[in-house]
């Protein structure tokens, strides 16, 4: 199985090219549809990525310290964070040159060269606090030619007349068709699909329940002495800046798929912080054990969501890249893990309203929908090498290789034959 991987650059970003570096970022956005998109495929392991400035007004809640200009580019990819950054400006060193020029201490022209130009950007790189892929393991490489061997089936059932014949001899009939392939060798060779750790799963409740005296008494002082005090979220959606949520919505819905970067500001306090920490932790245990059949807390639409704390703990961005739209995405939240997002962002400030960490706040959806709309900030360049699948797709597609081969009843054939 591969590893697939998040990176974060936060990289600062000159006084004098703030105008320049949107102007650069505009380009590329309508260039993504163009022939830097093709750039991208080149790469061959890059799933999603994206670029956009962070400032003092990306920042809805008021921070402790002025907010310097920075350039966050944020991207998800197979195998090792280093090969990925010197693929970056192997394949783009022009457009590398011209974005990150705005940007301090970045090598001079004389300078540039494939190492300096990754060891530049490395240096900005920060730790992601939780990482959840929807389809673990599965290489680029590996959903590409799983989704052409589904689409050769597909056709291949279509131009054929099957009156009469079984599902069982159908199987089959593909099954040769596919091995009088030589492009579809690979299929030859099941795909690693991960399973849930029970065991895993079954020590970490123990650990809860060992822990459960500890947790009602921290959940009591964090309710009585922080919750009741915090300032709470009142805002609805017709009070937001229409402005900002027009041009957010310019970019939603091109495709099946859609992004979603948010940037919070931490509450203060030990607290917080600890509680914060606590259930990241929570989070990655579960996603590493549980999470693993492309459904996160039976949300079957995330292909990958992030969460990364920087500038000391102080502020948190959180990426995601999901099918359908805005509202049906948090809707899908609010409805199956509402429960998860309160626990989470209500250690962010002004959220909505909670009580002891696990009620209200994402429950309360009126003002949640617009917390999440008034704390969304503008991705400038965003870049999808699959628009035209799902994450149900994707997992769909591995199961078809992997039954092609298999021995099937006449039931399962059926099964199968329902797969497209």
């Amino acid at each position: 199985m591969v590893k697939q991987t998040p990176l974060t650059l936060l990289t600062p970003v000159r006084e004098d090219s703030y105008e320049k570096l949107n102007e650069i970022l505009e380009k590329f956005k309508v260039g993504l549809h163009e022939n830097l998109n093709a750039r991208f495929n080149q790469l061959g392991t890059l799933h999603f990525a994206r670029w956009f400035i962070l400032s003092q007004d990306s920042f809805r809640d008021k921070t402790e310290l002025p907010i310097p200009v920075r350039l966050v580019f944020s991207s998800n990819f197979d195998g090792d964070e280093e090969e990925h950054a010197k693929a970056l400006v192997t394949v783009f060193p022009e457009y590398f040159d011209e974005l990150y020029d705005c940007c301090e201490g970045y090598p001079a022209p004389q300078d540039r060269n494939t190492e300096s130009r990754k060891n530049y950007l490395m240096q900005w790189r920060i730790n992601t606090t939780a990482f959840y892929p929807g389809a673990p393991g599965r290489s680029l490489k590996q959903i590409t030619q799983e989704n052409e061997l589904k689409n050769f089936i597909e056709n291949f059932v279509k131009q054929n007349n099957w009156n009469g014949t079984s599902a069982k001899d159908i199987h089959k009939s593909i099954l040769a068709a596919v091995d009088n392939r030589a492009e579809f060798e690979w299929s030859k060779t099941k795909a690693t699909i991960p399973k849930k750790n029970w065991l895993n799963i079954a020590l970490l409740f123990i650990v809860l329940i060992l822990l459960s005296p500890v947790i009602i008494i921290w959940l009591l002082i964090l309710h009585f002495f922080h919750e009741r005090r915090d300032e709470n979220s009142l805002v609805k959606r017709s009070e937001l800046n229409d402005d900002l949520v027009a041009r957010l919505e310019e970019d939603e819905d091109l495709f099946n798929q859609n992004q979603f970067t948010q940037v919070l500001v931490v509450k203060p306090g030990i607290m917080r912080l600890v509680t914060l920490h606590a259930f990241m932790t929570f989070t990655r245990v579960l996603v590493a054990n549980l999470f693993v059949e492309g459904k996160l807390m039976g949300i079957p639409t995330i292909h990958f969501a992030r969460w990364v704390l920087f500038d000391n703990n102080k502020h948190m961005m959180f990426f995601s890249n999901y099918d359908g739209s805005w509202q049906q995405y948090l809707g899908d939240f609010i409805d199956k893990s509402g429960w998860g997002l309160t626990a989470i962002f209500s250690n962010t400030k002004v959220f909505p309203k909670t009580n002891f960490l696990l009620t209200g706040g994402a429950y309360d959806e009126e003002h949640f929908l617009a917390w999440s709309r008034g704390t969304q900030v503008l991705t400038q360049v965003w870049y999808s090498a699959y628009h035209h699948l799902s994450i149900k797709n994707i997992v769909n597609n591995t199961f078809i290789r992997n039954e092609l081969r298999a021995n099937l009843s006449e039931k399962q054939a059926q099964l199968f034959l329902k797969r497209f």
